[in-house]
């Protein structure tokens, strides 16, 4: 079985029982909310190959976009946050996330071209 919590917004205790079942992590813009502090502390545990971002457009636009349509492209202000979260480059989970949601939905994985 394979899945995806989708706009993942519980807190590190949750994650066991989803990963247990197989399912992929995705978190919104809302990961990078103020008073967030629970559900980044899952982005920051959630292992990085059941890891994923997502927009969830037109809501839940993530900061510095709050109170905004949410658009695709504010995918990559979700991503900036969780890969400064976890200490890692924007690339690298750039990376790590497309072979995340290529493996999820099984489309082809990306050339190095087209990274």
């Amino acid at each position: 079985v394979r899945g995806v919590m989708h706009c993942f917004v519980m807190g590190p205790d949750e994650l066991p029982f989803y990963l247990e079942a197989g399912m992929y992590i995705s978190f919104s813009g809302i990961v990078t909310f103020k008073g967030s502090q629970s559900n980044q502390e899952a982005a920051l545990r959630c292992p990085e190959d059941r890891l994923l971002v997502e927009t969830d457009a037109p809501f839940l636009a993530p900061a510095p976009h709050r109170g905004q349509r949410n658009e695709p492209a504010f995918c990559a202000d979700t991503l900036r946050f969780v890969a400064e979260l976890r200490g890692t480059s924007v690339d690298h989970l750039a990376r790590v996330t497309t072979e995340n949601a290529s493996r999820l939905f099984g489309l082809p994985p990306l050339s190095d071209g087209q990274r």
